[in-house]
C-alpha cells in the first residue's frame, strides 16, 4: 500500500515513519517539498506518486500566534486540507486528516462525541473547523481524526518544554482548570495505521489516550516520570503550583474541558487505549534510552 504523508518534520509524521508496517510503502514530504496551501503542487505530488492513502499531518499549530497570523492559520488548516481533498477525489486516493479538540468550546462536562456541535473559541480552532468542513464538503468519505495535547520524545511539545523548565527552575505555575487528555504520538500513529486497514472507516473519529488530566496533573506526572526515567536529576526539587487560567492570560482562549469520547475508535479497531500516564512513562523511558 502506497501512503503519502505531509508535514514530514512534525512529531506525528516522524512517529508514523518510525512505526511504518512492512507492507506499506511510505513517501513523507516536508513543507519545502510539498506546500499543501498550493493547490497545483498538491495535485502534481499526488498524481506523481499515486498513493492509495494520503495522511495529512501538516498543520499550523501555534495557538496563540494564530490570533495575529489569521491568514497563515487558515491557509495551512483550511485551504491546505481542501486542496488535499480535491486532489484525493480526483486521483481516487483515501484521505486521513488530523484535527483537534480545539474545535469545541469546552462548555460540556462529559466527553465530546464526534457528532457534537463544533464551536471553536479562537482562530486556531476556527481554522481547523473550517478545514474539517471543507474536507467533508469535497470528499465526504474522508477520515478525520480529532486528537488533543499531542506530545512525543522529540519536537516542541508540552512534555519536552516541562522537562527543560524543570531542569532550569525550582518553581513552576501550571494551569489546573483546563481539563483534557494527553496523547502520545505512539497511540496516535498506531490508531492511524489501524484505521488504514479498515477501508470502510470514514467520517470523524476521536483519538487520545485514556483518562483525563489538567495541565497541572500532566506537569506533575512529567516531573515524577522524568525522575523515575533519569531524565531529571533525582536530587532536583521543583515545586509545581496549580494556577487558574485567569492567572495566566494568553492571546487565545482555550476550552476549559475538551475530553474526547473515543468509543467509536475503540469499537472500530477493537482495542483498549492506554491510560495517558502509562503512555507518558513509555515515551519518557524511550527518550531516556536514546
Amino acid at each position: 500500500m502506497k501512503v503519502l504523508i505531509t508535514g514530514k518534520n512534525g512529531q506525528l509524521a516522524q512517529e508514523l515513519i518510525k512505526r511504518k508496517p512492512a507492507h506499506i510503502e511510505l513517501l513523507a514530504l516536508a513543507r519545502s517539498e510539498l506546500d499543501i496551501t498550493n493547490g497545483s503542487q498538491v495535485m502534481q505530488a499526488i498524481a506523481d506518486y499515486q498513493p492509495a492513502v494520503v495522511i495529512n499531518a501538516a498543520a499550523y499549530t501555534a495557538v496563540d500566534k494564530a490570533e495575529e497570523e489569521v491568514e497563515q492559520a487558515y491557509a495551512a488548516n483550511a485551504t491546505g486540507p481542501e486542496n488535499l481533498a480535491i486532489a484525493c477525489k480526483e486521483m481516487g486516493a483515501r484521505l486521513i486528516h488530523i484535527s483537534t479538540d480545539f474545535v469545541f468550546n469546552g462548555d460540556k462536562s462529559t466527553p465530546y462525541k464526534e457528532q457534537d456541535q463544533v464551536q471553536p473559541l479562537g482562530v486556531y480552532g476556527q481554522s481547523k473547523a473550517a478545514g474539517e468542513a471543507a474536507i467533508q464538503r469535497t470528499l465526504p468519505q474522508a477520515l478525520i481524526l480529532r486528537t488533543a495535547w499531542v506530545y512525543s520524545a522529540h519536537g516542541a511539545n508540552f512534555a519536552n518544554t516541562m522537562l527543560r523548565l524543570m531542569k532550569e527552575r525550582d518553581q513552576l505555575g501550571v494551569v489546573a482548570d483546563q481539563i483534557g487528555t494527553p496523547t502520545s504520538t505512539h497511540t496516535l500513529a498506531e490508531a492511524i495505521y489501524g484505521l488504514l486497514e479498515k477501508p470502510d472507516a470514514e467520517g470523524i473519529y476521536h483519538c487520545t489516550d485514556a483518562g483525563t488530566a489538567s495541565w497541572y496533573d500532566f506537569a506533575v506526572a512529567i516531573y515524577e516520570e522524568g525522575k523515575a526515567s533519569g531524565l531529571l536529576p533525582a536530587e532536583k526539587q521543583v515545586q509545581i503550583n496549580p494556577i487558574a487560567t485567569a492567572d495566566y492570560p494568553t492571546p487565545a482562549s482555550r476550552p476549559a474541558y475538551s475530553v474526547l469520547d473515543k468509543s467509536r475508535l475503540t469499537e472500530a479497531l477493537e482495542i483498549d487505549l492506554p491510560h495517558w500516564r502509562q503512555a507518558l512513562r513509555q515515551v519518557l523511558t524511550e527518550k531516556a534510552d536514546r
